[in-house]
């Protein structure tokens, strides 16, 4: 069984698309530009934006030998904050909402600009729950950092693991 992994293992890493990160990054496509994600939500969040391209930058450093370059990569990520919003999701027999949901909404826009037929456009939303006791502000910065993780999966999946 052994000899079949050590056997298969070099074929896998020679086709060059696939990584055990679970990317398909061609095999001369060797740069990356991700753009600073503008905000254009109504509801201001002055860390937000910073935060979303600071992480997907951070994941495609992790998971990808891609150089990021300031301009013309072969990929390149543009994005921008288009909602974020706080609902209530659950009332009680009071009509008085007992949790609400925070929703940041992010559309995106990849281009590979060697191979144009995997360019897309695409929006994103995630969301995190909290209790309706507690103030926004007091929750804010642990919910975002949640949402921001799902928003970085989502996109880095869309755009070079092709899920």
């Amino acid at each position: 069984m052994l000899c079949i992994l050590f056997a298969v293992l070099p074929m896998l890493s020679a086709c060059g698309i696939y990584s055990f990160t679970g990317t398909s990054i061609q095999p001369d496509v060797k740069t990356v530009t991700i753009n600073y994600f503008e905000y254009k939500a109504l509801k201001v969040n002055p860390t937000l934006s910073n935060d979303l391209t600071e992480a997907l930058k951070d994941q495609f450093r992790k998971l990808t030998r891609l150089e990021q370059v300031d301009m013309d990569g072969d990929l390149e990520i543009t994005g921008e904050v288009t909602g974020y919003e706080v609902r209530a999701t659950a009332v009680t027999a009071n009509e008085v909402a007992a949790q609400n949901r925070l929703t940041v909404s992010v559309k995106i826009s990849f281009e590979n600009k060697k191979y144009p037929e995997d360019n897309l456009e695409q929006s994103f939303s995630a969301y995190e729950d909290y209790d309706s006791m507690q103030s926004l502000e007091s929750v804010e910065a642990t919910l975002c950092e949640e949402i921001v993780k799902k928003l970085i999966e989502d996109i880095f999946n869309a755009t070079v693991a092709q899920w």
